[in-house]
């Protein structure tokens, strides 16, 4: 059952990134980030880094989506669909498909038999703190000036000129 999660992931995440490149209107492309944010973080927790899939959900998925939706809005403003839907049938397998990733992720998620040995501890979030104050404080601090540089530049970019 986890050959077939992983592909069925895997398949959702390609299509997915595709989707985010192929798409012209940005909030398509943000949401496609989104889902592949997500499939990313399952394919974490089939692999038994659940602090890794939880951090990729709260982080990646939410907060710096977030950010980027909202830079979207504000820098793109006017952009609003109208009129009928025109996937409106495609939509309709959503609801299945969707309650097939939850049993599979269900499944992923389930208690173990006690045969099965447990994952080793270096996913853990003592080792994972360890090696990012550590070994890889550098690059950690380097993303922390860039992200804030970005939401620096979002701000300017969306100050009201005075006309």
């Amino acid at each position: 059952m986890a050959t077939v999660t992983f592909f069925v992931v895997a398949v959702l995440a390609v299509a997915s990134a595709l989707g985010l490149i192929l798409k012209r209107n940005p909030i398509h492309g943000a949401l496609f980030l989104v889902i592949n944010l997500a499939c990313v973080a399952v394919l974490y927790l089939s692999l038994g880094a659940e602090f890794l899939a939880a951090a990729q959900v709260i982080v990646y998925a939410g907060a710096i989506m977030v950010l980027f939706v909202f830079a979207i809005m504000v820098l793109i403003p006017g952009k609003e669909e109208t009129g009928p839907d025109p996937r409106r049938a495609v939509r309709l397998l959503a609801l299945p498909v969707g309650a097939l990733l939850f049993v599979q992720l269900a499944m992923i998620v389930r208690p173990r038999d006690a045969r099965v040995p447990p994952p080793p501890a270096g996913g853990s979030a003592e080792s994972l703190g360890t090696l990012l104050f550590t070994d890889y404080l550098f690059p950690f601090e380097l993303t922390s000036v860039l992200l804030l540089a970005a939401m620096v530049g979002v701000l300017v970019l969306a100050r009201r000129r005075p006309s």
